[in-house]
């Protein structure tokens, strides 16, 4: 099992940015494809962005296409979300999992394992 914490969430107003971390426990990081999901109240989570366990190939949900990037860092665990121009329809608790199933299935909720707590971001008008 992987603990996975998430930071970096706040208060921003639209068109600004923010880049989310999420830093990862275990020494078998490199092995587990990465995803990022948000909830927004009311709704149900959704899919944001996934990056395969080498970083080459990443995946993005066609709302955040162009906007956010995903990366990571295999030698210090951890994976990052850059959002940029945030609009207030990306206000949402932001959280990352960890995936070993097949990169065909990176966007489905389904093929995660280990979720964060999530944090939160929230972007005003």
């Amino acid at each position: 099992q992987v603990e996975l914490v998430e930071s970096g969430g706040g208060l921003v107003q639209a068109g600004d940015s923010l880049r989310l971390s999420c830093a990862a426990s275990g020494r078998t990081f490199s092995s587990y494809a990465m995803g990022w999901f948000r909830q927004a109240p009311g709704k149900e989570r959704e899919f944001v962005a996934a990056i395969r366990r080498r970083g080459g190939i990443t995946y993005y949900a066609d709302s955040v296409k162009g906007r956010f990037t995903i990366s990571r860092d295999n030698a210090v665990n951890t994976v990052y979300l850059q959002m940029n121009s945030l609009q207030p329809e990306d206000t949402a608790v932001y959280s990352c999992a960890t995936s070993t199933h097949s990169p065909s299935g990176l966007r489905s909720l389904r093929s995660y394992d280990s979720w964060g707590q999530g944090t939160q971001v929230t972007v005003s008008s």
